[in-house]
C-alpha cells in the first residue's frame, strides 16, 4: 500500500492505493504542512491529478480504480452514491429508495458515513429530506463547500 498526502483547498488530505485500486481518500483535520508528500508514489498520481482537476473546476466526474474496505452493503450503497450527478443532491430517503428498502434508511446513512473515498464516492451530495445539511465525516462546513463548489449557480457576494 502507497500513500500520500497533499493539500486541497478544505485542507490536508490522505491517498492510499496500490495496484488494485484506490482504497482511501480522507480529508485531515490536522493541516500540518510537514506531513505533505514529496514525491507522488506513480500508483497515486492519477488521483492526485484529478482531485487537483476537480477542486480547478475543470473536472465533474473521476476516473479511477476503485478498491474500498467495506462490507458488501456499504459496497453497494457507495456504488449508488457514485450515480448521483455532479450538482445535484438527494435525500437519506431517496438513496434508501435507490436501494430498494425504504426501512434501511438508518443503514444506508451510516454506510453513507463509512465512506472512505472523500468527494470521489459523493457521499457529500446526500442531505437531509427538508434540504438542511446533516451528517458528514468531514464536517458540515466543508460539505457546504463542496456543495456550492459543484452548484452551477454561483452566489456572487455582497459584502
Amino acid at each position: 500500500m502507497e500513500s500520500c498526502f497533499i493539500t486541497t483547498p478544505l485542507g490536508l488530505t490522505k491517498i492510499v492505493g496500490d495496484e488494485a485500486g484506490i482504497s482511501e481518500v480522507t480529508i485531515l483535520n490536522d493541516n500540518t504542512k510537514d506531513k505533505l508528500t514529496d514525491i507522488i508514489p506513480e500508483i497515486l498520481e492519477d488521483c492526485v491529478i484529478q482531485l487537483c482537476e476537480y477542486f480547478e473546476g475543470s473536472r465533474t466526474s473521476f476516473d479511477l480504480k476503485l478498491n474500498p474496505e467495506g462490507s458488501e452493503f456499504q459496497k453497494s450503497i457507495w456504488s449508488l452514491l457514485c450515480e448521483i450527478p455532479y450538482g445535484k443532491t438527494i435525500s437519506y430517503l431517496e438513496l434508501s429508495k435507490r436501494f430498494g428498502n425504504v426501512k434501511a434508511i438508518r443503514a444506508v446513512a451510516n454506510a453513507n458515513g463509512k465512506n472512505p473515498l472523500w468527494i470521489i464516492v459523493p457521499c457529500h451530495r446526500v442531505i437531509g429530506s427538508d434540504g438542511s445539511l446533516t451528517g458528514y465525516a468531514g464536517g458540515l462546513h466543508r460539505k457546504k463547500w463542496l456543495l456550492e463548489h459543484e452548484s452551477p449557480y454561483k452566489q456572487q457576494r455582497l459584502f
